[in-house]
């Protein structure tokens, strides 16, 4: 008999939505135990190695003291001091680490690289983020969600900025959870569905005025107006994207117990006023610590499977 094959978290449509709920659930419990000082080593003697080919600071600090929190270890590596800064091949490079860990977090460019990386590793890998998608975010953003209103099904989450990687993670969330998303990017910076990987339009509405894709949201959200490695594209970006900052006048046309989130890190002023960002309704920093509770939960699931 042949073994199982591994499991990997490449982008958000690698679950389905019972996976989902026990992540969600899982997760939950994790917290709870944190927040009481209770111990949870469940990956004791178990090893992560992180790579990062763009520098990071939520998602090095989430995943490492995550997996400390697990009872696990970390070895942490750039291309600066691997040789996948002086042109080793992926297939190499994946083939040599995933003999000595039990678990790789790649944070890179294109999304080719990371599913390289997991074709040909022996053990699990997580996309920590790539050009193409931000799983982990969106998992620990619709987490957050239900800690304060409960279900997402059903809900409208209103994206307003660019068709980034968030974006197209947001819309493969929408259609294995069942809520719906109203996009709205300047003219040149929308969604691309093909890259989504949609298998149709049913689950998000496209709107020219961010304010009319608010209207009616139960979570508004979005992101920095130039993402990493595009940052020769800044000027450009910042003339096109002057109407597309979430501000007081969208929260207002969103549903009054709208919620504001935000991958972070956040230019305030740019794609989100400082009255919301720090305003009532915002949970950017529960949705922060969230992605170290949600990793914990999916590192988990990877390695153990579902636990009772």
């Amino acid at each position: 008999m042949s073994p199982n094959p591994v499991k990997h978290y490449l982008q958000f449509s690698d679950f389905d939505a019972g996976e989902y709920a026990y992540l969600f659930q899982r997760a939950a419990l994790i917290k709870r135990k944190f927040k009481a000082y209770e111990k949870h080593h469940t990956l004791t003697d178990r090893t992560l190695a992180m790579i990062f080919e763009k520098a990071s600071t939520r998602t090095r600090v989430s995943f490492e003291a995550g997996m400390y929190q697990l009872g696990g270890s970390v070895v942490h590596l750039t291309t600066g001091d691997s040789q996948l800064g002086r042109s080793e091949p992926i297939e190499d490079t994946a083939r040599v680490i995933s003999r000595m860990v039990d678990l790789v977090m790649i944070r890179t460019f294109e999304q080719a690289r990371i599913e390289t990386f997991a074709a040909h590793s022996r053990v699990p890998v997580i996309n920590g983020l790539t050009n193409e998608f931000h799983p982990c975010q969106i998992l620990a953003d619709i987490y957050t969600y239900i800690e304060h209103r409960g279900s997402i099904a059903g809900k409208t989450v209103a994206w307003v900025g660019d068709g980034n990687n968030m974006a197209n993670t947001w819309l493969q969330a929408s259609e294995i959870l069942g809520f719906t998303v109203h996009v709205s990017t300047p003219t040149g910076y929308e969604v691309d569905q093909s890259v989504a990987g949609l298998r149709s339009r049913h689950s998000y509405k496209v709107f020219s005025n961010p304010v009319d894709a608010c209207r009616g949201a139960d979570l508004v959200t979005t992101d920095v107006w130039t993402s990493m490695g595009y940052e020769a594209e800044n000027e450009a970006r910042r003339l096109a994207f002057a109407r597309w900052c979430v501000d007081e006048a969208m929260m207002r046309v969103a549903k009054p117990d709208a919620l504001f989130m935000h991958c972070l890190p956040a230019h305030r002023g740019e794609e989100v006023s400082a009255e919301v960002i720090d305003g009532a309704q915002s949970v950017v920093w529960d949705e922060a610590e969230n992605r170290m509770h949600a990793q914990k939960a999916l590192m988990e699931y990877l390695m153990l499977g579902c636990i009772d």
